[in-house]
């Protein structure tokens, strides 16, 4: 009676819960790696095409929000223009977040 009992709570013993149980996992994982992983993945590898690609003469916006055009370009380091006063201001590359208008386009 106790047994009867305690398969009608945990829904089921033995090797076909155990089955069940390794085939729902197996369906997660790929869930995981296409809704989670692949996409971040992605995402870091444009922004390490983006920061490659830049150039001296790039509209960029930082992460903070300052617009900015690029007046030259160190290891790690770039040097921004931000407004008609030719106000510079160094910054990381690492803080730019998108390329507004590409060097070539503003021709």
């Amino acid at each position: 009676m106790f047994q009867l009992l305690y398969a009608d709570v945990t829904g089921g013993t033995g090797p076909s819960s155990l089955i069940s149980s390794i085939i729902m996992i197996a369906l997660l994982l790929p869930m995981f790696y296409f809704l989670l992983y692949r996409p971040q993945k992605k995402q870091e590898k444009e922004k390490n095409e983006m920061m490659n690609n830049l150039s001296v003469g790039d509209e960029i916006t930082t992460i903070g929000g300052i617009i900015g055009k690029i007046v030259s370009m160190k290891d790690e380091t770039v040097l921004i223009e931000t407004s008609r006063d030719c106000t510079r201001i160094r910054i990381l590359r690492s803080a730019i977040s998108r390329v507004d208008v590409k060097a070539e386009d503003a021709k």
